[in-house]
């Protein structure tokens, strides 16, 4: 009986040949680590008899959730951080340097057929790299640190074959909206999602990148695109080993199959006040839009602004509309800068922050007002994610939330992109 990518790479690591439903211990590639844990994986660290890592080179903490520091409780658990990376010989991803999740895709933490952990759910993002990875809790960080092992179960597959292509001004933020809206909240609920079909070559690392981040809104445990011509051209412009890459067997045995006709997605939206409840865009168009942010771990990369620059190029944001755009990493900004985006975002009313999670979380700067409606990349819009349980959260790709800038409500993006 055939493999599939998950079982393989569990495979490899454990050093067993394990199939769906069995309890394995995995060697683990990377492990990270954001600010907003640190404090969580270092406690229960500390409660370890012999207290050690087991290779400094293989572990990173970012400080980006809490950025800029909004307080002297946090500063303090940033020294904490530093005090701990410094003492075992931990990276450290300073504030400002960016996203905890674009760092590791652009620092070379990852590579194809790797495993990964992170102590953020959104940790999934990484096996757009052709690798698995996942979140999972403080404690269990801990002891990975430690022991460069993790205990898995592992899970069984879903294949999601894609065909077709997508429409101008539709992109993979749409589909994986989309795709949420088809599984719901806990459609794959601790499940492997293994993309495959001849549109995956249409689908850069950005937009592999941006689908994979929402694997976890419907339980996903790991999103997986396959090794393909895509991921060696970035292996190789990247410097990246791509020799370990694993391929699914032809007769890999998946829990349940379907296709997405890519021709088939629209705009589309995720209404508050969850990511599953999605609409396409048509359906609430014209719903007043009072607060834009463009960025946060799953559109905040160069692609992502350079769609809203696209749009927003010699045009006013909406007098009604807060407008904020933070890049994913300082590369991105100073690459925005270089092309003009940041000029662009400016000139029409953006106030830009500084790289990080910024107000995805309501952890720091960029809390909307009672009642207001926000129209957010991000990939969450829970009651209160972004720090104010009276307003309210769609999501979007950056093409909508551009048009929205400039409307101040939601707004089709092909209305100005077919002006260009």
């Amino acid at each position: 009986m055939g493999r599939t990518i998950a079982e393989k790479i569990l495979s490899f690591k454990s050093g067993v040949q394990c199939k769906r439903g069995d309890i394995i211990t995995a060697e683990i590639d990377f492990i990270m680590a954001p600010d907003a844990q640190g404090p969580w994986i270092i406690e229960p660290f500390n409660q370890l008899k012999n207290k050690s890592v087991y290779d400094g080179e293989k572990i990173a903490f970012v400080i980006d959730h809490y950025v800029p520091c909004p307080n002297a409780s946090v500063s303090a658990h940033h020294d904490m951080i530093r005090d701990f990376c410094k003492t075992y010989g931990i990276k450290l991803y300073e504030s400002g340097e960016g996203i905890c999740h674009q760092i590791l895709f652009e620092k070379g933490h990852l590579f194809p057929g790797g495993l990964f952990v992170g102590a953020d759910s959104h940790t999934c993002s990484y096996g757009a790299v052709g690798g698995l990875a996942t979140g999972v809790g403080s404690t269990d960080i801990a002891v990975a640190m430690h022991y460069g092992k993790l205990w898995f179960k592992v899970p069984e597959s879903i294949k999601i074959c894609l065909k077709g292509s997508l429409r101008r001004g539709v992109t993979a933020k749409d589909l994986a909206l989309y795709i949420m809206g088809r599984l719901k909240a806990d459609g794959a609920a601790y499940r492997a999602i293994e993309y495959s079909g001849p549109s995956l070559q249409t689908l850069d690392m950005d937009d592999r990148f941006t689908i994979c981040n929402l694997t976890v809104e419907c339980g996903g445990k790991f999103g997986i695109m396959p090794f393909d011509g895509v991921t060696k051209k970035w292996c190789i412009a990247s410097n990246i080993d791509f020799s370990s890459a694993v391929y699914p067997d032809e007769d890999a045995v998946y829990e349940r199959e379907f296709t997405v006709d890519l021709s088939d997605v629209k705009c589309g939206v995720a209404k508050p006040h969850e990511v599953d409840n999605y609409a396409e865009l048509e359906d609430v168009r014209g719903v007043e839009v009072n607060m834009v942010l463009i960025g946060t771990c799953t559109n905040g990369r160069l692609k992502d602004l350079a769609q809203a620059h696209e749009i927003l190029k010699g045009r006013k944001v909406c007098g009604s509309v807060e407008f904020l755009v933070v890049p994913g990493s300082r590369e991105v900004y100073r690459e925005a800068i270089k092309r003009g985006y940041v000029e662009t975002f400016l000139n029409c009313g953006a106030m830009i922050l500084p790289p990080g999670c910024g107000p995805c979380c309501g952890s720091s700067a960029g809390v909307p007002r009672d009642g207001a409606n926000v129209l957010s990349t991000a990939n969450r819009n829970f009651l209160g994610r972004m720090g104010n349980i009276k307003s309210n959260i769609y999501l979007a790709s950056p093409y909508a939330a551009a048009a929205a800038v400039i409307t101040g409500k939601i707004t089709d993006p092909e209305v100005f992109l077919n002006e260009k």
